[in-house]
């Protein structure tokens, strides 16, 4: 406070010096008041104050006041001047339209428009610029020139500074930005409903066949005691091990323990599946495997096929490339049809296992149009890769599920097939070829073993010298000469003589 007093007292001493007194001061406050009341008069009507600033026009200003119920708001003097719109005034203005007889000079754009908007946007934003009103202050802030933008009608345009065109809302995404998702869920959809009807039709193929041939007073049910996967009767008849594979087994039947059917169906519950059979076409496959009984079957090699498929078969399958050849067709017989071919170890067994009868169901030229289109190939063998050696395998394709019963004749096959096989007996003149043949591939084969067993131990010999050569490498000088001398050592004592000490008596 002490201060605070001292320093009022310094400022207040030195003006009192300077006020003046008695008649001279009644004369200042007379002036002062006349001053304010003028003043105050100029403040009561601030369009006529205004209108006496250099730089800016009464009749502009009054298209600013147009309305009394609205307060205009000029633009700030030390801030950029906003835009001025060049567009034509609507209902919506919050102004309202100008009175066009309040002011002559004024016209529409419409009579008499600009050709060069931007010079006149740029010298109405500059009427309200004066340089001499505001002495002192910086001029380093530029007004911002406007963007003239034509609206989308083409009749009105806006100014419109960069920055709001920044600002502007993002416009939403098109439908067809959306492309990739749309393609992946329609692709989903499709392969969920191509699954489930992919699956049902295997389903409807599988019991098809399955109540043509595996019911009661079927072909299976008259020549096998057991049916289905299980051992009792009401055990199913299929077992499904995958959308597209189904097996069937029966068994009690002589010369043989039993009959494994496998259906191997397309792929109908993939998509990518099903259209690639639609470029590639493919085929529903049965299989049946019919594993004979040791002593019901002798020394036999055969298989039937077609042409194409027979000479592949000859090349892959082992027993045929062994002990089998192609056969040709007999003079004075009646044969298979053109499309087939017959591999076989001897003509004798070709012959005897053809028979009238299968040519006459079947493989006939006849017989095989009609009824043989299913017919893929026969195999017989006594030497099958495998774990069972006597095995009888067919392989059909199937028709579809309305058309099931055309293929009864090829499966009337196997029945027949396993009591011609489990009651042939070769000749005495055959059997002596065929054993002969067997002794010599029995003799290939073991020289082949030996050779793979002896080519093994070489291998296994070189590979241990080697380890020994590069552990050798990696041991010093005084390891060498140590392993040396003792390797010196063992060869002096394996070349002295053997002396047999005998105790004397």
């Amino acid at each position: 406070m002490a201060k605070r007093s001292s320093s009022s007292s310094l400022l207040i001493s030195p003006l009192s010096l300077f006020l003046p007194r008695g008649d001279t001061l009644l004369y200042l406050i007379a002036l002062l008041s006349i001053f304010s009341l003028l003043v105050h008069r100029l403040s009561a009507s601030p369009t006529t104050a205004q209108s006496h600033f250099e730089g800016f026009d009464a009749d502009e200003d009054e298209d600013l006041f147009v309305d009394d119920s609205h307060d205009a708001v000029l633009p700030p003097l030390r801030s950029t001047p906003p835009p001025i719109s060049l567009s034509e005034p609507t209902p919506e203005s919050h102004h309202g339209p100008p009175d066009s007889d309040s002011d002559p000079s004024i016209e529409s754009p419409s009579s008499d428009p600009d050709p060069n908007p931007s010079t006149r946007s740029a010298s109405t934003v500059f009427d309200y610029w004066d340089e001499d009103e505001f002495e002192g202050v910086p001029q380093h802030l530029t007004p911002e020139i406007p963007v003239v933008t034509e609206k989308a009608t083409g009749s009105e345009s806006d100014l419109i500074s960069p920055k709001s065109e920044v600002s502007e809302v993002a416009v939403p995404r098109k439908l067809t930005s959306y492309s990739v998702e749309i393609v992946c869920v329609s692709f989903l959809i499709m392969f969920t409903i191509n699954y489930f009807t992919g699956k049902k039709e295997n389903e409807n193929l599988a019991l098809a066949w399955a109540s043509k041939f595996a019911t009661r007073d079927s072909i299976f049910d008259k020549n096998f005691s057991l049916l289905g996967v299980g051992e009792t009767e009401d055990s199913p008849l299929l077992l499904k091990e995958g959308q597209n594979v189904f097996k069937f087994y029966a068994s009690g039947r002589r010369f043989c323990s039993g009959v494994l059917a496998t259906m191997e169906l397309k792929s109908r519950h993939d998509l990518i599946s099903r259209l690639y059979s639609m470029v590639v076409p493919c085929k529903d496959e049965i299989t049946f495997e019919v594993y004979m009984n040791d002593d019901a079957m002798d020394q036999v090699v055969f298989a039937l096929a077609r042409k194409k498929l027979a000479k592949t078969m000859q090349k892959e399958a082992g027993d045929l490339q062994r002990f089998a050849g192609l056969v040709a067709p007999p003079s004075g017989r009646k044969w298979v049809a053109e499309e087939l071919q017959v591999v076989s170890e001897s003509k004798e067994v070709a012959g005897d296992l053809i028979t009238d009868a299968v040519l006459d169901q079947v493989f006939g030229d006849k017989a095989f149009e009609k009824f043989g289109k299913g017919f893929i190939s026969m195999h017989f063998s006594d030497k099958h890769m495998g774990l069972n050696k006597k095995m009888l395998v067919f392989k059909f394709a199937l028709p579809d599920a309305n058309n099931i019963a055309d293929m009864t004749r090829l499966v009337a096959l196997v029945p027949y097939y396993i009591d011609l096989i489990g009651r042939y007996k070769l000749s005495s003149q055959a059997r002596s070829k065929t054993e002969t043949a067997r002794l010599k591939v029995a003799q290939e084969i073991q020289k082949e073993y030996q050779n793979a067993r002896h080519d093994a131990l070489q291998k296994k010999k070189s590979e241990q010298r080697k380890k020994m050569e590069e552990a050798e490498a990696k041991l010093s000088a005084e390891a060498l000469r140590k392993k040396e001398a003792k390797e010196r050592a063992r060869q002096m004592k394996k070349g002295m003589p053997k002396i047999k000490m005998t105790r004397a008596h």
